[in-house]
């Protein structure tokens, strides 16, 4: 069976929301203020599917499935894209491409400019999302170029906090998911360098034992 379908399946359910919203749109029927509403919508899709692709890796820590990794990268892209047509509703819609206003927003109002920071954390991370950058970068500074994705969601669960600001359950629980994420990256590095260290140890160990009993082996 081709592997391929798992992240169209996921790309294809990501679509559905994102054609209703455009739907309701072009009828009229995003509520009394749609700029607003297009804008909370797409920002919240943005940051689910964000928090959704950091779970990927401890998923697999925990449980050895191997899906997890399968759709990370779409998830990842598709944050992006949400996040992308989220500041494009703001800057175009909602500030009517007014860069001056725009700085003066972002300097009244912190959270508009975690979410500028939140997007532009997530620019390497889709540019460099193809197999093709990997190679070219090579696997360890890849590796470390893509921990950006947890800044870039610590600064995107900071966004929304700041902005629904009065009930922070949600972002208290996407904030959680990251934490543990990264704590759960975190301590798997810590074990995989404990066991190197050990693995070198023992090495080192079996090298020395057998250049002793080389050394008897040879003696008058």
């Amino acid at each position: 069976m081709n592997r391929d379908w798992l992240p169209r399946a996921v790309l294809a359910g990501i679509g559905v929301p994102l054609g209703i919203l455009a739907a309701r749109a072009c009828a009229g029927l995003l509520g009394a203020n749609p700029i607003a509403t297009a804008l909370n919508q797409l920002g919240l899709l943005s940051l689910a599917l964000l928090v959704a692709s950091l779970t990927c890796t401890p998923l697999r820590l925990v449980t050895g499935a191997s899906f997890p990794m399968r759709i990370r990268r779409t998830l990842g892209l598709a944050a992006f894209f949400c996040g992308v047509l989220h500041a494009l509703v703001y800057l175009a819609l909602d500030q009517g491409l007014a860069w001056r206003a725009l700085v003066k927003d972002a300097v009244a109002r912190p959270f508009i400019a975690l979410g500028v920071a939140a997007l532009l954390a997530m620019v390497p991370l889709a540019v460099t999302s193809t197999r093709r950058a990997q190679q070219r970068l090579g696997g360890r500074r890849w590796r470390r170029l893509h921990r950006l994705a947890y800044l870039a969601g610590a600064l995107a669960v900071g966004h929304y906090l700041l902005r629904v600001k009065a009930d922070v359950t949600e972002p208290a629980l996407y904030g959680t998911v990251v934490a543990l994420g990264f704590a759960a990256r975190l301590i798997r590095g810590r074990s995989r360098r404990s066991g190197t260290a050990s693995e070198r140890r023992v090495g080192g160990n079996l090298e020395a034992t057998s250049a002793r009993e080389e050394k008897l082996q040879n003696s008058p």
